[in-house]
């Protein structure tokens, strides 16, 4: 099986691609899906996150409040990164499920649709990766709009992914989605005349 990595920053319009690509009949997995189902799979990470968090993370149905958790860990590094020791792991090892039950069923082409894939090191098990790019003053204009953060949020959220200028460096496709939505169909059915050789 073909596996083809799909990453964008916050606000990159990745999930866009990502739906181009889905409407066009690839099969993908979705690398922020995964990291919500985890928490209900596996009970024990959030106890975890309880004792390193605390319970105030929580509401009174026991429910991680994921935006509240998520405001303080994207403002303090090491604290995000306590919060991805304990999430990743099983979020890996979900991914790699996904990979072997699709491969079984004769899928030839598999994309994971995921934020941090060149933070984790999933772009290295990949046979392709793409990244859906856009200027950061786009960016951050995206994420007002669609998130209604406040500005020290979103810079905060920005910053702690790896820059998507750096990131152009370490794939093999670049979708520039600073532009109209056409522009970025157009370049995505150029990828799809690639991946559906694969298929």
């Amino acid at each position: 099986m073909f596996k083809v990595g799909l990453t964008g920053g916050i606000g990159s319009g990745k999930s866009t691609v990502s739906k181009m690509l889905m409407e066009k009949g690839m099969t993908i997995i979705d690398a922020d899906f995964i990291a919500r189902d985890v928490l209900d799979k596996y009970p024990d990470l959030k106890e975890a996150i309880k004792k390193i968090f605390g319970d105030h993370f929580f509401d009174y149905y026991g429910n991680l409040k994921r935006k509240y958790l998520g405001d303080y860990v994207f403002k303090y590094p090491s604290e995000r990164k306590k919060l991805e020791n304990i999430l990743i792991p099983a979020i890996k090892k979900e991914i790699n499920e996904y990979f072997k039950a699709y491969e079984e069923k004769g899928v030839g082409v598999c994309i994971l649709d995921a934020p941090t894939l060149i933070e984790n090191g999933l772009h290295e098990e990949m046979d392709m990766n793409i990244l859906v790019w856009v200027d950061k003053n786009k960016q951050i204009e995206r994420i007002k709009q669609r998130d209604n953060m406040d500005k020290e949020s979103i810079i905060n959220r920005i910053n702690s992914q790896m820059s998507l200028d750096s990131k152009k460096e370490l794939v093999n496709f670049i979708v520039d989605n600073s532009k109209s939505i056409e522009s970025t169909r157009l370049q995505v059915d150029e990828i799809l005349s690639i991946l559906n050789v694969y298929k």
